[in-house]
């Protein structure tokens, strides 16, 4: 657990890279999930209007329908949270837009009122992690509705739809947890399964990273997924056992033993648990992971005391204490908190809001000097460039100008197909919709092919365009949103990331203090006469819970710590961050986490448990 000395690293160079960024990834496990929601939750509204002859209402409709894209990665407790506040943060812009435009036709007043909405949305979404595609649909919806013809007194009813379609929306989202329940929980988890083979067949940095990223995502997912469940506790025995292999329970690079097996069968077992999680069978049951057993996953269960006294344990105690404690007043609190800091004068999201403020407002002032008819293109297409720091936001910057080049064309090409009736227009805007999210988790230029003949198609319901005024309005403000929101970006700085990693590097100091003292102390309890003779068939449900909610706050802060170095690191004009005492606490914490892993010591053997007519004994220490 002790600190070891490293190299330092070399500092990154401030480099433009232009082929990196635009190779293709894996898609996401989940892509059709968010394409499928959004086709079903526009196309309720889509045709209503259709039948009923007011297709020029779709933007309306349209700004509801999109509020489908989100959540999807989350489970369905916090899904229908997020989705309804999405929802209500959509209406709550849209009001605004409306309302500025129903007011005044001052084309300043109007950009600047959509850079102060793009800012606000950013910070929001940041703020409470919405997860993609983040601010950039609700500053699509709202920036265009800024330059539509409105009246005051139209506003209630064009809301009114909003939210009709908003509600379609939620219901697309949550309705698969009356067939699936835990779908989420389980995806999440076999993610961590499969990272913690990769980690076990390849060990190194980035693996180790990646499985502890994937870990405390399964975790964060199981603790926000309301109520245990039988199928919930067998996913976090799942995640303790891809935790203990990447720890290094089973030393050596695909040389496991214990439950697992041995050799090359290690991660091929994991992987083979990932598979059988995302399956719509059961989950797989394996025996208890090192360091765990059932007094810590549940309420109500009958365990034996010292000396022969049975008990039965009313209360939640464990993991499920931990998630009844955040679901609780005290952990709404404590969120509430936690927002507030993220949204204070000290909070890392404020120069990126004056990036997007600052990128935004330019670049729509540039455009109406300039004579563009829709200078709401050149802010959204700013307000998509920003990411966690300058590195990122020049990826962006160059996906999204090759998607928006290269979607024009499609448009050109399908604009013809698209009037030859309403039918088809809707129909088109159906498959884009659906197109765009089955690529954009390949690339995000890939995506934005997609998008971009969409958002024109959108025009063509409130009447006719001419094609070429529509082409060149749409590249001239692409290629200008992108250059002054990418200036924006570089002449803003931000300082408060080499901040941020210290906080982040005294985050993780105390976490991993926290968990070798509470390892310290479940290895006292463990050792204590009176106890001795009952060790080896059950744990103290106290020292045993502490020790791993110490654990995974030590896993939260390491991967805090590298998500903050990796945004210092891509960003300009900032002071040499402290690498060598980076990589430090980085292994120190890994080394802790691998250290207690073994909770029980080496010495300790878990009690054997019967399954399907098989005896499984776990032996805890090495062999």
């Amino acid at each position: 657990m002790s600190d070891t000395p490293v190299r330092p690293g070399r500092p990154a160079g401030r480099t433009f890279p232009l082929v990196a960024p635009l190779r293709l990834q894996r898609p996401s496990d989940i892509w059709f999930k968010p394409a499928l929601s959004v086709v079903v939750a526009s196309a309720v509204p889509h045709l209503t209007l259709l039948a009923v002859g007011r297709l020029d209402l779709v933007m309306y409709t349209m700004a509801g329908s999109l509020c489908a894209l989100y959540g999807h990665g989350l489970p369905y407790a916090r899904r229908a949270r997020t989705v309804a506040g999405v929802v209500l943060g959509m209406s709550a812009g849209l009001a605004v837009a409306l309302v500025t435009a129903s007011l005044t036709h001052s084309t300043a007043v109007l950009v600047a009122v959509g850079a102060l909405l793009a800012a606000a949305q950013k910070v929001l979404c940041d703020a409470h992690r919405t997860g993609p595609p983040g601010q950039v649909i609700l500053t699509f919806v709202s920036s265009a509705a800024l330059f539509a013809p409105q009246r005051l007194g139209q506003v209630p009813a064009h809301l009114a739809l909003t939210l009709a379609a908003g509600a379609v929306a939620w219901l697309v989202c949550v309705g698969p947890a009356l067939i699936r329940r835990e779908g989420p929980e389980r995806r999440a988890v076999a993610r961590a399964l499969d990272a913690a083979a990769d980690c076990v067949a390849d060990p190194g940095p980035r693996t180790r990273h990646g499985a502890a990223t994937a870990a405390h995502a399964a975790w964060q997912c199981l603790l926000a997924s309301g109520r245990p469940t039988p199928v919930r506790r067998a996913l976090e025995r799942l995640v303790a056992h891809a935790e203990a292999a990447t720890a290094g329970v089973w030393p050596g690079p695909g040389r496991a033993s214990g439950p697992l097996g041995r050799g090359a069968a290690a991660p091929d077992r994991l992987r083979s648990w990932a598979a059988l999680t995302r399956a719509r069978g059961p989950v797989p049951a394996p025996p208890p992971a090192p360091g765990t057993a059932d007094e810590l996953y549940g309420s109500g269960v009958e365990r034996t005391e010292p000396y022969g006294i049975r008990a039965e344990r009313t209360e939640p105690y464990g993991i499920e204490a931990e998630g009844a404690v955040l679901r609780g007043p005290e952990g709404r609190r404590a969120a509430r908190r936690a927002l507030l800091r993220s949204l204070g004068p000290g909070s890392p999201l404020l120069p990126v809001a004056a990036r997007t403020l600052i990128g935004c407002a330019l670049a729509g002032y540039l455009c109406a000097a300039l004579g563009v008819g829709r200078p709401y293109w050149a802010i959204v297409t700013a307000a998509s460039l920003y990411q966690a720091n300058v590195t990122l936001t020049w990826n962006r910057a160059l996906q999204r100008t090759l998607g928006n080049l290269l979607g024009v064309l499609v448009f050109a090409a399908v604009l013809p197909l698209s009037r030859t009736g309403p039918l088809a227009l809707v129909l088109c805007c159906l498959f884009f919709a659906f197109a765009a999210e089955a690529l954009i988790t390949r690339n995000y230029w890939l995506g934005s092919v997609a998008v971009t003949p969409m958002a024109l198609l959108v025009l063509e319901f409130g009447g006719a365009h001419p094609a070429g005024e529509l082409i060149g309005d749409r590249v001239l403000d692409t290629v200008l949103g992108a250059l002054v929101g990418f200036l924006a970006a570089t002449l803003v700085t931000n300082r408060r990331a080499a901040g941020r990693v210290e906080r982040a590097l005294e985050a993780t100091e105390r976490a991993r203090t926290a968990t070798e003292r509470a390892y310290a102390e479940r290895a006292r309890a463990a050792a204590r006469p009176e106890r001795a003779h009952v060790a080896s068939a059950e744990r103290p449900p106290a020292a045993s819970a502490e020790l791993d909610r110490a654990r995974r706050a030590l896993t939260a802060s390491l991967v805090e710590l590298r998500e903050a170095a990796d945004t210092a690191a891509g960003e300009w004009w900032q002071r040499v961050l402290p690498e060598q005492r980076l990589l430090a606490a980085e292994r120190a914490g890994h080394r802790t986490l691998a250290a207690t892993a073994q909770r029980l010591g080496p010495q300790v053997r878990a009690p054997q448990t019967r399954r399907g007519g098989v005896v499984h004994a776990l032996s805890i220490g090495a062999e």
